[in-house]
């Protein structure tokens, strides 16, 4: 790829992002009411960390059953609102010993 044709796919990049975030704020001039709306906007991070992170999760590692354990383990200890540090690390360390039995057993 030449150098002008990065450039142009910089500009074209930049001026999407660049409208994506000042086209509603130049529309909506007003606080928001709607509960429904608002409650959409509140739960829509959430909903595109989910569609982002999950595929990765079951994609990430050798074998299915490994992480779906890394995921059973983060899912459990995140209901049991422990913190973010202490369910990354459970879950890496039960994908880890997954694998291994997985591994040195069959």
């Amino acid at each position: 790829m030449s150098f002008n044709t990065f450039l142009i796919y910089l500009a074209v990049t930049a001026g999407t992002t660049y409208l994506v975030r000042v086209v509603p704020m130049l529309l909506v001039k007003k606080e928001i009411e709607n509960k429904f709306i608002l409650s959409f906007l509140y739960y829509m991070p959430y909903a595109v960390l989910s569609v982002m992170t999950i595929p990765a999760i079951f994609t990430a590692t050798n074998y299915i059953a490994s992480a779906v354990v890394g995921f059973g383990v983060a899912v459990f200890l995140a209901l049991k609102n422990k913190s973010l540090t202490t369910v990354a690390i459970a879950a890496c360390l039960g994908v880890l010993a997954t694998e291994l039995v997985i591994t040195y057993l069959f």
